[in-house]
């Protein structure tokens, strides 16, 4: 069973604060704009997002209020009658399930609005049934303002009450007012639970915590309780008995044999016997507190006989004061053991304890022939033992190192004549002293060092130690040395340090030389300036702030001050900055403008056998027409239309390409050409030139939905 913690518990919200959370998220989390111009299904469907949402939005707040509260039925026995005691179990149910029919009705509402909304013809009545929807939904969260205003204080005192685990190692402190109890949770716990001498001062339950038996121990301070009729005990005694009665624990009862408590003797020992009951099943102590004012021995007879008379078979009585603290380490002691005993024997005696057993097999051997066979001692120890010398001596049994540079330890000072400073012998021992050992009783650190040549896996292990031998394999070692390795070692060094000087010299500003003329290093540092911003530009954002041009038209001469992008000059000038040559690239061009030229006949071509103007126009040489037999009128007129038709032919020649044969774009003839040209616009259709919602344009013709509803005084409301 989980420790129940009320304080993770979101607040709830009052009425008029629930229905601003709803209507406020409603208008921040859904679109606030409609248009009289959109479809009615968009109408529609921007309508009824506005009312789901809001129905979610309630069906989410009313749901988290009604998952943190606890539901009775589910809870443990004891805060089920805990809340029952504090919050009245009817009045506490009643509210959760005003608040979950809240929630359904919301549900329904929205459920019949949108579907009515489905039908609405216009913009007009779609507000009006979105309007309706969440006003009845306000009201019926307006209604439940009582429930949320009880609901929101019980949250507050619930987050109030104790976290404490109904099943974990519990001791319970019970009995009148002003016995001690309080005093003696404070003595054993880290709690600090207010003590006044007045009666009633602890009011609800408080909980502590101490260790015994490296244990974790729940103590629990209850109010006090009065000897009255149970129907008379007010809620603060109600919490005491709530948790007499389920709580699974070790109880103290408390008697302040002083009566400094306001109370008899008699009258404690008749509360003992009306809640009696409550103590059943439960470890029960006595326990008779104040005896540093009142000693337990010199209390009168008959009052130590009431007392002594509450102890049975299975009840102890004990004497303890918290001023003096005596007795009170063995109350708690033997309060903590006597429940750890319940606990080990209702665990023994379950039905776990016979699962766990069915899983274990013990195996005991059985004798394999009916030979006794006695324990075999050899005669070599028999006769040690005789002589008593069976067994190493002090020194061989416990062999000690070098204690040098060691701290020393209570282990050094046990041998007998040692003071824990001196050294003991490890020569006649067995045991391998180690490089740490070595190394102090040869000078210590600094001065000796292991040699690693112990180490060396060689071939052969006498090889180790060996020094490096002048001759192997019958060849001299020094023959294979370089003689004049120092001289050309000298200058290896001279060469970097001369390196190493130049580097110098150019960090320091000194221009190093160069083979390239002032003006062929101006124009390189141009050419890197320019490709530095070629390539920083491609990394910014091109915001498309102007209108593109088309392939066919970008690059072309605008007029004789703009010759344009693809004139052969501008070309040459562009590549230039770039240091880039552009001749061979300017001739492949014009190649293949003549062969186009060819290609599209003699009319076309610039260079001609008859001369033309600069701006096209033809000559009269070029035009031989025959004017015999016309008027001047006449032959004006065939001329000019002469001279227009061929400037129409060079401008189509100009801006046309020669019609392709079908097959060479992969069709078959000229009707499969028709259906890929009928079946290209169809395409274009839908992202060049087509409208659609976007284009927020009203149509012409009257349309029945936008020119229904209220119209009044010059006025047309249709939102």
């Amino acid at each position: 069973m989980p420790v129940y913690n009320f304080k993770k518990m979101a607040p709830v919200p009052s009425a008029p604060d629930l229905v601003d959370i709803v209507l406020m998220r409603t208008q921040r989390k859904t679109p606030t704009v409609i248009h009289p111009g959109y479809k009615i299904q968009r109408i529609r469907a921007f309508y009824m997002r506005k009312i789901k949402f809001t129905q979610q939005t309630i069906q989410e707040r009313l749901g988290q209020i009604l998952t943190d509260f606890p539901r009775l039925n589910d809870i443990h026995p004891f805060y089920a009658d805990l809340c029952n005691t504090l919050y009245d179990r009817d009045h506490y149910k009643l509210a959760l399930g005003q608040i979950n029919t809240a929630r359904s009705l919301c549900d329904s509402i929205a459920r019949d609005m949108i579907r009515m909304v489905k039908y609405g013809d216009s913009l007009y009545r779609c507000k009006c049934l979105k309007r309706a929807a969440l006003g009845r939904m306000c009201t019926v969260l307006k209604r439940q303002k009582a429930s949320l205003a009880y609901l929101e204080e019980v949250r507050k005192h619930m987050s109030r009450l104790p976290a404490l685990d109904p099943n974990t190692r519990t001791l319970l402190m019970c009995g009148l007012p002003n016995v001690g109890k309080s005093s003696f949770m404070n003595k054993i716990t880290r709690a600090n639970v207010d003590v006044q001498p007045y009666a009633f001062t602890t009011k609800s339950l408080f909980v502590g915590h101490c260790d015994y038996r490296y244990l974790r121990w729940q103590v629990i301070d209850t109010p006090g309780i009065l000897d009255h009729p149970l129907e008379e005990r007010n809620t603060i005694e109600m919490q005491a008995i709530t948790a007499l009665a389920h709580l699974t624990c070790s109880v103290l009862y408390f008697v302040d044999i002083s009566e400094q408590c306001g109370y008899t003797i008699d009258q404690q020992i008749s509360l003992f016997q009306s809640i009696k009951p409550l103590f059943a099943n439960k470890q029960l102590i006595v326990v008779v507190n104040k005896i540093d004012v009142q000693p337990w021995d010199t209390l009168d007879a008959d009052k130590k006989a009431m007392v002594e008379g509450l102890v049975d078979g299975q009840t102890t009585l004990m004497t303890m004061s918290n001023l003096s603290e005596q007795g009170l380490s063995d109350v708690k002691s033997a309060a903590c053991d006597k429940l750890l005993a319940a606990r080990v024997e209702s665990r023994v005696s379950g039905k776990k304890v016979e699962g766990v057993m069915n899983r274990l097999q013990v195996f005991e051997p059985a004798p394999r022939d009916g030979r006794t066979r006695e324990a075999y001692i050899p005669a070599s120890v028999q006769k040690a033992r005789e002589d008593g010398t069976l067994g190493p001596t002090d020194d061989e049994r416990k062999p000690k190192r070098s204690r040098s540079g060691y701290a020393p330890t209570k282990d050094d000072a046990s041998v007998d004549g040692m003071d824990g400073t001196n050294d003991v012998a490890m020569d006649d021992s067995n045991i391998k002293k180690t490089a740490r050992d070595l190394m102090w009783e040869n000078g210590g650190p600094g001065v000796w060092a292991p040699d690693y040549r112990e180490i060396y896996d060689l071939k052969d292990e006498e090889w180790r130690f060996d020094a490096i031998p002048q001759i192997i394999d019958g060849k001299n070692i020094a023959d294979f040395v370089d003689p004049d390795i120092d001289e050309k070692l000298a200058k290896l060094e001279e060469e970097e340090a001369q390196l190493l000087e130049e580097e110098a010299a150019a960090t320091m500003g000194e221009d190093p030389e160069s083979d390239l003329d002032e003006e062929e290093s101006a124009a390189i540092e141009a050419i890197r300036e320019r490709k530095i911003i070629t390539r920083n530009s491609r990394t910014t954002n091109k915001g498309q702030n102007k209108p593109v041009q088309s392939r066919a038209v970008r690059g072309r001469a605008r007029d004789k001050h703009d010759p344009g992008a693809r004139d052969a000059e501008e070309v040459k000038k562009n590549m230039d900055k770039y240091g880039i040559d552009a001749s061979k690239m300017l001739e492949t061009a014009s190649a293949r403008g003549r062969k186009r030229d060819r290609s599209l006949g003699p009319s076309a071509r610039g260079r001609s056998r008859t001369r033309r103007g600069r701006d096209g126009e033809v000559s009269d040489e070029e035009m031989e027409i025959s004017t015999e037999g016309m008027s001047n009128k006449e032959a004006k007129r065939v001329k000019r239309d002469k001279r227009q038709s061929a400037k129409r032919e060079m401008s189509i020649a100009r801006s046309h390409s020669r019609p392709r044969d079908p097959s060479s774009v992969g069709l078959k003839d000229e009707a499969a050409e028709r259906v890929a040209k009928k079946l290209d616009k169809l395409g274009r259709k839908q992202w060049f030139g087509g409208s659609g919602e976007g284009d927020q344009r009203q149509a012409v013709h009257l349309v029945k939905w936008m020119n229904t509803g209220k119209k009044r005084n010059g006025t047309h409301y249709c939102r």
